[in-house]
């Protein structure tokens, strides 16, 4: 379980005890007011994170296809290199042959 998740999860645990808390205690009302406050402050926090969450996990999507992209393009630049490679070796076979035979020639 990741940190946010455990921390999202001990928030909503916090939040349901803020709820179930009655008052029928004999809690002066400034100690109630101040764990409204709490709570409020508590639920802005946890939307405020589930928010920044949201935004971090579309931007890992999309650097992830980024990556991936980025991946196959390197891949074909590789093939695209490799068979440039190729065709030089051919090419310079094929040059020392026809040197080869030129010289043959002139004997």
């Amino acid at each position: 379980m990741s940190k946010i998740e455990k921390k999202e999860k001990n928030l909503n645990q916090l939040l349901e005890k803020l709820n179930l808390l009655s008052l029928s205690y004999s809690q002066p009302n400034y100690e109630i007011e101040k764990i409204r406050t709490e709570k409020n402050e508590l639920s802005r926090q946890k939307n405020e994170i589930e928010k920044k969450n949201q935004e971090l996990m579309r931007e890992h999507k999309y650097l992830k296809e980024k990556i991936e992209n980025l991946q196959i393009e390197v891949n074909k630049k590789s093939e695209v290199e490799e068979k440039f490679n190729q065709d030089i070796e051919e090419l310079s076979q094929e040059t020392e042959n026809l040197v080869n035979e030129i010289d043959k020639w002139q004997m």
